[in-house]
């Protein structure tokens, strides 16, 4: 009921403010498990993306969001659980891991699982390599993937922080990937690298982001 009520409530707002275009929504499956896989440009992408799809989005979100004190602490900790966020420590040497298995729960619950294959925002707006998470729980739980793309929201919320602006915002939805023919081999290094690079492929063609073949975290720290 609290999502049911979160939704409708900060919904009506997007619309009015952030009018946002949503292209290719009917590609997203109404049922089973399903992978959104998509850009990370800046913070509120997660948030449109619940906002927008029918079915209630799962995504994975650090642990500081949900363990602040005082009654501001529990209020940020409510919205965003409600949001669909289940927080992971993902600073520990097995957070990795543990997003991992989190989302395969998710996916075998017949629920859906939203992924930012780049592991981090883009430092710049560019397109970065995708980490192989994203093949290895399509290949684990037999859900398909489903690209997308977020478009704007880097005007919304430049650099990641601080107060949101008014700006034009475009969800694009590609066509479900189907990876059924490479069951059994999610231990396939060579596999997992290939099937992350055509769904990138397909998030890069849907942005128009100019694609950087580097993990986004190394052109952030150099």
């Amino acid at each position: 009921m609290s999502r049911i009520v979160l939704k409708a409530i900060l919904g009506v707002l997007m619309r009015v403010l952030f009018r946002p275009k949503v292209e290719g929504a009917e590609r997203v499956p109404g049922d089973g498990p399903v992978i959104l896989a998509g850009n990370h440009v800046t913070f509120v992408d997660s948030l449109f993306v619940a906002l927008i799809v029918k079915r209630p989005v799962y995504f994975i979100g650090k642990d500081e969001y949900v363990t602040g004190k005082g009654l501001k602490g529990r209020l940020m900790a409510w919205f965003f659980r409600t949001s669909g966020m289940i927080p992971v420590d993902r600073d520990g040497g097995h957070g990795g891991v543990a997003a991992l298995m989190t989302g395969r729960r998710v996916l075998e619950e017949g629920k859906m699982f939203a992924i930012y294959p780049e592991g981090t925002r883009s430092p710049d707006g560019r397109l970065y390599r995708g980490r192989t998470g994203v093949a290895r729980l399509a290949l684990m739980t037999g859900a398909a993937v489903v690209p997308f793309a977020m478009i704007g929201t880097d005007k919304v919320q430049p650099g990641g922080k601080g107060r949101l602006h008014i700006a034009p915002v475009t969800v694009r939805f590609g066509e479900p990937l189907d990876f059924s023919r490479y069951d059994g081999m999610e231990r396939d290094r060579y596999v997992l690298r290939a099937l992350t690079d055509e769904v990138m492929s397909e998030v890069m063609r849907l942005s128009g982001q100019e694609y950087v073949d580097m993990y986004a975290t190394k052109a952030r720290a150099a």
